[in-house]
């Protein structure tokens, strides 16, 4: 069955840095979008995503310049680099292969900025 494991999140300041892993297994991971999730206090966006071949990135404005979105095809992994965190950053995040509503989504990893 398709999964989705994520890691790497935890406890920051404002102003550091996170890097999440996202291990997938049970599909033809490189042929598939790939896409990062959060849901904090609101409902749960869409906040970056890239193509199949990791050729093409998109992101949402709220985090824009700060966070980095990659895949390692090879690895079956996803990864999204965070920078310069917000506490507004702080939610559940969620990696998912863009366009697979059937699937279930994982349990995610918490991001906490505070100081």
């Amino acid at each position: 069955q398709v999964e989705f494991v994520e890691s790497g999140g935890g406890l920051v300041q404002p102003g550091g840095s996170l890097r999440l892993s996202c291990a997938t297994s049970g599909f033809f991971f490189s042929n598939f979008d790939m896409a990062w999730y959060r849901q904090g206090k609101k409902e749960r966006e869409l906040i970056a995503d890239i193509t199949g071949a990791g050729r093409f990135t998109n992101y949402a404005d709220s985090v824009k310049g700060r966070f980095t979105v990659s895949r390692d095809n090879s690895k079956n992994m996803l990864y999204l680099q965070m920078n310069s965190l917000k506490p507004e950053d702080t939610a559940m995040y969620y990696c998912k292969c863009k366009y697979c509503r059937n699937a279930d989504w994982g349990q995610g990893t918490q991001v906490t900025v505070s100081s």
